[in-house]
């Protein structure tokens, strides 16, 4: 029932599109609604099957989400609305993949961790090797080989939780005593893992892999000493980026006083700021928002990417973008809840480390947009156009599906 729900909100809002293009309803919003409601009722009929005791509303909640993305990007670019809707195809192919291959057991990874970390640096560190690697607004995360154009990052995301959620299950009780030996391995990983991010200037996902690994070590140890220290590496380090990399200089100075250089480097994060204040409160209607000058140029660089928030903030208004950040606190909630209910350390770990993930990189986005934080460039989950991101969230989505199952069986052995 809750995705038919989600079929018709999705054909609704393409028909909305279509009203404020036209001015005519077209029967190609119902079409996409279907398909889009046939796409997920296939999913839901493979997670009953190969999960069939799982949150029933995380689906839902992600093809809402999906939903509400793949509407506003047809209404900002109809080519990528397309490339978006393959990429969303994909990615519940990854997410049946990953049910199919793991619903016997999946905490079979945790035997494969420390591969699972390795794998992860390495992939991490694809983007930095000459030939392959391609740098976009400034930030060297994207690899291009022939036709495939990824960023192994989202991917490298879930192998470094994995890798987590085995060491820390396995070490936790020595690891709460601080004995350095123990400490070793997990330091390199994380350690190597920070280096290549800085190498490929991607301090966003810096940021998010340092808050993902912070949170599952205390989670682990229960030692609030660990936060403690944490940040005060974290402010330590943030001092040294600031002064060694002009970027990240550049990005919080913005951040304090983006209206002192308006048409220079402040101008993306100012022409957002108008443009979610163009909102108002009840939000100008999907398809009516203004995004471009009288000559037809983009106002907002990159606003199906990064700045799709702005977008949609602007024709939803206060009361749709505050139902909209709703939507992904009831995730956040159902994910914390699925790792209150797993009965084996590796499972809440795991589940701990993916809703964390998945909440933290919607804070950061966010919070960069509405200048909370300085702003990064990563992704807002499920939303944002971007076919690695699809991909890893539905798999991160699978991912919380299985300990769920488990936990709901009370499966402990």
């Amino acid at each position: 029932m809750s995705l038919v729900v989600v079929g018709m909100l999705v054909g609704f809002g393409f028909a909305s599109v279509y009203i404020a293009r036209q001015e005519v309803v077209n029967s190609a919003s119902l079409s996409y609604g279907l398909f889009f409601l046939g796409l997920y009722l296939l999913a839901h009929v493979i997670a009953r099957m190969t999960v069939p005791d799982a949150d029933p509303y995380l689906l839902p909640m992600a093809g809402l989400m999906t939903g509400i993305g793949l509407t506003e990007i047809y209404r900002l670019a109809e080519t990528d609305a397309f490339r978006q809707g393959l990429w969303i195809v994909i990615g519940l192919g990854a997410f049946a993949a990953t049910l199919f291959l793991l619903h016997d057991d999946y905490r079979k990874l945790e035997s494969y961790k420390y591969l699972c970390g390795l794998a992860a640096v390495a992939l991490l560190a694809l983007p930095a090797l000459p030939g392959i690697g391609e740098t976009v607004n400034g930030a060297r995360l994207w690899v291009h080989v022939g036709p495939v154009h990824f960023q192994p990052g989202e991917l490298a995301k879930i192998l470094l939780i994995v890798f987590l959620a085995g060491y820390l299950r396995e070490k936790r009780e020595v690891l709460a005593q601080f004995r350095l030996k123990d400490l070793g391995p997990l330091l390199l990983i994380w350690g190597a893992a920070m280096g290549v991010l800085v190498i490929t200037n991607d301090l966003g996902g810096g940021l998010l892999y340092f808050g993902v690994f912070l949170a599952m070590l205390y989670v682990a140890t229960a030692r609030f000493s660990f936060v403690v220290a944490g940040l005060a590496l974290f402010v330590a380090g943030a001092a040294a980026v600031y002064s060694l990399f002009p970027r990240v200089e550049e990005r919080v100075q913005i951040w304090l006083d983006p209206w002192s250089d308006v048409y220079g480097r402040g101008y993306q994060a100012a022409q957002s700021l108008y443009s979610i204040a163009n909102g108002g409160f009840g939000g100008t209607g999907l398809g009516k928002g203004m995004y471009t000058d009288a000559d037809g140029h983009q106002l907002i660089p990159y606003l199906n990417t990064d700045f799709i928030y702005s977008a949609l903030a602007q024709e939803l208004g206060l009361v749709g973008i505050c139902g909209f950040l709703l939507l992904y606190m009831l995730f956040a909630a159902r994910g914390f809840r699925i790792a209150l209910l797993a009965q084996d350390g590796f499972s809440k770990l795991l589940a701990v480390g993916l809703t964390f993930a998945f909440t933290l990189q919607a804070f950061i986005i966010i919070g960069g947009i509405v200048r909370l934080i300085p702003l990064t460039g990563i992704t807002l989950p499920f939303v944002s156009y971007g076919g690695s991101s699809i991909v890893a969230n539905f798999v991160l989505l699978a991912g919380l599906l299985l300990v769920s199952d488990r936990a709901n069986r009370g499966l402990d052995r």
